[in-house]
């Protein structure tokens, strides 16, 4: 007995159908936590009409499923761990739609201090060792304000006694 091939169902193309814009929020949801701001341009984007994106985003926040708190908290903890400071962080979270009473609250929690970040930063890049020399010392400070910590926070980073062991 022989076997009929069996006509394969005819499968869209992707260009023939478009997800749902509540679909394709969620699929970038399920990537990593977006800011409200984030997840509107990114709909649009994908050309989305407005008032469906809208309608869309603040349903995914009145159920919880997308929040700029719950972004800046771990961003603020992520960039920190990552020996970043709040001058920068603060401006990266602006610059991703999160508004800059949340981004305080998140600046001012976090469970290091930022002298110690400072220092951490700073001893990974250059070792334990103070810089011997003017110069030396103005590169590590550079380096510190590039990373995004206040003029305190740098200075404390060298107030420190630190040594190898």
């Amino acid at each position: 007995m022989q076997r009929q091939p069996s006509a394969k169902p005819e499968v869209p193309q992707a260009s023939d159908t478009k997800a749902s814009p509540q679909h394709t929020a969620m699929n970038l949801l399920a990537r990593r936590e977006h800011t409200l701001a984030e997840l509107r341009r990114k709909l649009i984007a994908r050309e989305y009409d407005p008032d469906v994106v809208e309608d869309v985003v603040d349903d995914l926040a009145a159920r919880n499923l997308v929040s700029d708190e719950r972004f800046a908290e771990g961003y603020v903890n992520y960039r920190m761990r990552r020996g970043n400071g709040p001058v920068r962080i603060r401006q990266e979270l602006a610059k991703r739609g999160v508004d800059d009473a949340i981004a305080s609250i998140y600046l001012v929690k976090v469970e290091l201090s930022w002298n110690d970040c400072a220092l951490g930063a700073r001893i990974k890049k250059f070792g334990s060792t103070m810089p011997e020399d003017f110069k030396a010392k103005v590169k590590q400070m550079k380096f510190l304000e590039y990373r995004g910590f206040t003029t305190e926070q740098i200075n404390s980073a060298f107030d420190k006694e630190t040594t190898d062991d």
